[in-house]
């Protein structure tokens, strides 16, 4: 029995490691790292080329250029995605604003803005995809169902939407993944997302690659409402991006990379945050 124990659990990783592991692949220095490394490795020459005829590994070098100015025209639109985005931002800020104050009980909507389509249907209308529908919604149900607030602890006049923010993370399956348990409490007395891009006030038409190198990036700011975990009533994250082929390896480029980040930790103590 102790042999077939052994034999199960031979080349599996203690619990702690692959927290290690999980920890260090979440860490955008570390990525970035890797991805510098895989860069190089893909760049090793197999020797092909090298056995190729004169003529043919001119063109080669031709097309390698050309690709280059390929990478370097998507890293000027990615710059342009991103003016566009701090341009946006702006007309996004005041439909922000009344989300949370609805959320939060400050506003309470008139009957006319809570008229949705999906409350008047008819519901004897039938349609050829009514059952795939159904199967739908009750899949749609079963989800809400694990994640739901206990209304019934709620009174009747209860402001706002409580645990907003918590609900509706839990509903995405990429960031429901990173909430643990210990999260929850926490993250229930969230009121609030606030998105920020660095350099927000600059137009589209000033953000040449000159105006806009170095200057990508975004802020969250996370606000909460008086609690015992931390005194600060806002924590914030700052990401810094950069957009640049590199001329080392240049057919690395993917896109914009996180290159820095700073802020708040909830697990710090309060005196250090």
């Amino acid at each position: 029995k102790m042999a077939d124990h052994t034999d199960s659990t031979e080349g599996s990783s203690p619990p702690k490691q692959d927290s290690i592991v999980a920890s260090m692949m979440q860490n955008p220095q570390v990525l970035a790292a890797l991805q510098e490394q895989l860069g190089r490795v893909i760049g090793t020459s197999s020797g092909y080329i090298e056995s190729l005829p004169k003529a043919v590994q001119r063109r080669i070098k031709a097309l390698k250029n050309v690709q280059v100015s390929c990478m370097n025209l998507e890293a000027e639109f990615y710059r342009d995605v991103h003016a566009l985005e701090c341009k946006y931002a702006e007309k996004f800020k005041a439909l922000y604003e009344k989300r949370d104050s609805v959320v939060n009980g400050e506003y309470e909507p008139t009957e006319e803005e809570c008229e949705w389509e999906s409350d008047e249907e008819d519901g004897d209308e039938k349609d050829e995809n009514s059952e795939q529908k159904l199967s739908n919604e009750l899949k749609d149900k079963a989800s809400l169902d694990e994640n739901k607030v206990d209304t019934e602890t709620l009174p009747e006049d209860v402001r706002g939407i409580p645990e907003f923010w918590l609900t509706a993370m839990k509903n995405v399956d990429h960031i429901a993944d990173m909430i643990q348990e210990h999260d929850e409490p926490i993250l229930k007395n969230l009121k609030s997302i606030d998105l920020k891009f660095i350099d927000e006030e600059k137009s589209l038409e000033d953000s040449s690659e000159e105006s806009m190198e170095g200057n990508m990036g975004f802020i969250l700011e996370f606000h909460f409402t008086p609690n015992a975990y931390f005194n600060n009533s806002v924590l914030t994250k700052t990401y810094k991006l950069s957009c640049e082929v590199d001329k080392d390896t240049p057919f690395a480029f993917e896109g914009p990379e996180i290159t820095t980040t700073a802020g708040h930790s909830p697990y710090m103590s309060c005196s250090a945050i």
